[in-house]
């Protein structure tokens, strides 16, 4: 594996698991969410966290993986 195919796969890993992480404490720990959002302070920095860090480390963790996939083929 290449050192750049291993840091997209780390940062899409690392964003990925903080953007579900702050989903999860929205849910549960901040207050949860209703159709008019979250409840408290946190809830909504945490919703911009998620917002954030889910199609980010979505899309880093798919292009390392075809990086990966590519790499495998030569």
């Amino acid at each position: 594996m290449q050192p750049d195919t291993r840091k997209f796969l780390t940062f899409g890993s690392y964003m990925l698991f903080a953007g579900v992480l702050a989903a999860v404490l929205m849910f549960t720990t901040f207050g949860g969410i209703t159709h008019q959002g979250p409840h408290t302070n946190m809830g909504w920095i945490a919703l911009m966290i998620t917002m954030g860090c889910v199609p980010l480390g979505l899309i880093s963790l798919l292009l390392g993986l075809a990086k990966l996939f590519g790499d495998r083929s030569h």
